[in-house]
């Protein structure tokens, strides 16, 4: 008969031969290591490829982004058909031995949570001097050094189209690679700056834009996935 086994990285262990823990030992452990055991995929991934989560007071599972909180965390790949997956299996339950609640809108709530830390990062580049707004001084920072262009994701494509060409030409005559942003509406933009009409915007290389960019990033593949 031929064994079960589960993947773990690229390899596989057979089932009963040290199947890895399903939670970790709190967030001092969790930020230890380096990578853990997906309840929907049931393969040992990289942590910043996955989302954690725990069991608030009240009993219900509660997302972790910043892996702070205390109590014993699971996780799952951070996209939304693995935390759906995740719960279609009732992985929750396993993990943390029928003590956690699941709350019919975790999914959304997810959702919620990684386009707020967006906007929160966005807001922070911005507050700390590193992002401008408007066509012109955007065009002015690509050439200045810049390392992320903005756009709107309702932003007129010329106009778009014109920043890209220019962001490239830099990028090549530098030899580095700027980076692109459209998946926020003009709305959403407005919001996160506190400013009307933000069509197009570029942050200029500092930790503050990095941190912006890997936030938006993962909620890209949040919802991509």
């Amino acid at each position: 008969m031929q064994q079960a086994s589960e993947q773990v990285g690229d390899h596989e262990i057979p089932a009963g031969a040290g199947e890895p823990e399903e939670t970790d030992a709190g967030p001092a452990a969790a930020r230890r290591v380096l990578s853990r055991l997906c309840l929907a995929s049931r393969t040992v991934r990289p942590v910043g490829e996955m989302l954690r989560f725990v069991v608030a007071p009240d009993g219900q599972v509660v997302p972790d982004l910043a892996a702070k909180l205390p109590g014993r965390g699971a996780w799952v790949g951070a996209t939304r058909s693995e935390l759906a997956l995740a719960l279609k299996k009732k992985a929750f339950g396993r993990a943390f031995r029928g003590k956690g609640r699941v709350d019919p809108g975790l999914i959304d709530l997810v959702d919620t949570l990684l386009e707020k830390d967006v906007f929160s990062a966005l807001s922070f580049a911005n507050k700390a001097g590193q992002l401008v707004t408007g066509t012109t001084k955007v065009g002015e920072a690509l050439v200045g050094g810049a390392a992320i262009l903005v756009h709107a994701s309702d932003a007129a494509r010329d106009g778009a189209a014109k920043l890209d060409a220019l962001a490239r030409r830099v990028g090549e005559a530098e030899g580095k690679e700027i980076a692109f942003v459209n998946s926020l509406s003009g709305v959403q933009l407005d919001l996160a700056l506190g400013r009307a009409n933000v069509v197009h915007a570029a942050l200029l290389a500092h930790p503050t834009s990095a941190g912006f960019l890997a936030r938006v990033r993962r909620l890209e593949s949040w919802r991509a996935g």
